[in-house]
């Protein structure tokens, strides 16, 4: 019995609904729904076909083998970057890339990753070289006697290997996320960059976002890295990547299900996004007020408000924001709002879209593969030809 409460909460948490949204519409009260998923009561037929019926899965997913695990993102990291993050890279007596010429590849691959819709096939063929040529920069001027150079090649690393942060993990490769976040974190304490560090702290608590139950360390990171913000003098860098930090302990806070502290961030990050305004992109994260109200959004969507997630999102432009990436995030928590609400048409629209922004970043994400799956399996005669014709564009059927 406690196997099928412990399978019913691992589904309903997957699909990011709360006790009360589930219970609803299944005709139960939340106290029945949370006895059932504690183990502690034992649904009828009945409310298992509702349940199941609800969470988009067969009633024998529910019943047969064990207690499934987190959905995992398919692993599609470059052979060749993993190769130059684990030391395949220059011989020592090859001459040095400069660090002005290292900072202008690094620029080009930053526009690349949050412009480009085709940029994992991009970072395969372009990141193995450029991570090659900055570990062997890092390694020849980490003790060398010209300072300038020394400290412009830890800042060109450390925006790097965030980057790169943010490319494993979308990849799959959590363990080469955490690698690359805490590269960046000593790159940018060697250089003795106080900005920098803090947005390598905010890269690596986005790493623990990722990983389970591990958003009490996500926060800590955060909160501790707005602290050290506070002592600098203020200025926009220091107001925006201070906003950013709030944005990311408010996410954690709803990973926790603190609602009230994770709106409280968020309230605290829109006054901040306010004075900064749109146009930032301080060390490449996006923050201002269009992208605070994509982090409401996503709170209001785990907490299974979808009602009020969806308002945040009509009064929400994103296109002209200078990451696809977020347009992506913000397009596919849209669709699950709609998910929730089993509105499909809507769903199978927002789906399209997210095609449409990046086929490849549609490939690699869990929940956009979940919900084209189960929309497949419970969506309306007149729909599922489309549905169907999306799976094959994208390699999705078995």
């Amino acid at each position: 019995m406690g196997n099928l409460g412990a399978k019913v909460r691992h589904y309903r948490q997957r699909g990011g609904r709360s006790q009360a949204v589930i219970a609803g519409l299944c005709g139960i009260s939340d106290r029945y729904l949370s006895l059932i998923e504690n183990g502690r009561a034992e649904p009828s037929l009945a409310v298992l076909t509702s349940l199941a019926a609800e969470l988009g899965v067969p009633v024998g997913a529910l019943l047969d083998g064990p207690q499934p695990g987190p959905e995992p993102v398919p692993t599609t990291v470059s052979a060749g970057v993993a190769q130059a993050l684990m030391g395949h890279g220059r011989p020592r007596s090859e001459e040095a890339v400069t660090p002005a010429a290292l900072r202008e590849r690094v620029e080009t691959a930053w526009r690349a990753w949050q412009q480009s819709s085709t940029r994992f096939t991009w970072a395969a063929a372009e990141l193995p070289s450029l991570v090659a040529d900055m570990e062997h920069a890092v390694r020849a001027h980490r003790r060398g006697s010209d300072e300038t150079t020394r400290r412009e090649t830890l800042r060109a690393a450390a925006d790097l290997y965030g980057l790169l942060r943010s490319y494993c993990r979308r990849s799959g490769r959590l363990d080469l996320a955490i690698l690359s976040a805490d590269r960046a974190v000593r790159a940018a304490e060697d250089a003795d960059d106080p900005i920098r560090m803090a947005a390598a702290q905010w890269n690596l608590a986005h790493v623990l976002l990722s990983q389970p139950d591990a958003a009490p360390e996500a926060a800590a990171v955060a909160e501790t890295a707005t602290i050290q913000l506070a002592e600098l003098p203020e200025d926009s860098d220091q107001q925006a990547l201070t906003g950013a930090l709030h944005l990311v302990q408010g996410i954690a806070a709803a990973q926790q299900r603190r609602w009230w502290d994770a709106r409280e961030h968020i309230d605290e990050a829109l006054v901040v996004a306010l004075r900064v305004g749109e146009g930032s992109n301080v060390q490449h994260t996006v923050f201002g007020p269009t992208n605070t109200a994509l982090h409401r959004l996503s709170i209001e969507m785990l907490a299974g408000q979808a009602g009020e997630a969806l308002r945040v999102a009509d009064r929400t432009e994103t296109t002209a924001l200078p990451s696809r990436e977020r347009q992506f995030t913000f397009t596919l928590d849209v669709a699950r709002c709609y998910d929730l609400r089993r509105d499909d048409a809507a769903v199978l629209v927002h789906l399209l879209a997210l095609e449409d922004l990046s086929a490849e970043d549609f490939r690699r994400s869990a929940p956009a593969i979940e919900m084209a799956t189960a929309l497949h399996l419970r969506v309306r005669p007149t729909y599922r030809p489309q549905v169907a014709a999306l799976q094959t564009r994208l390699n999705l059927l078995p």
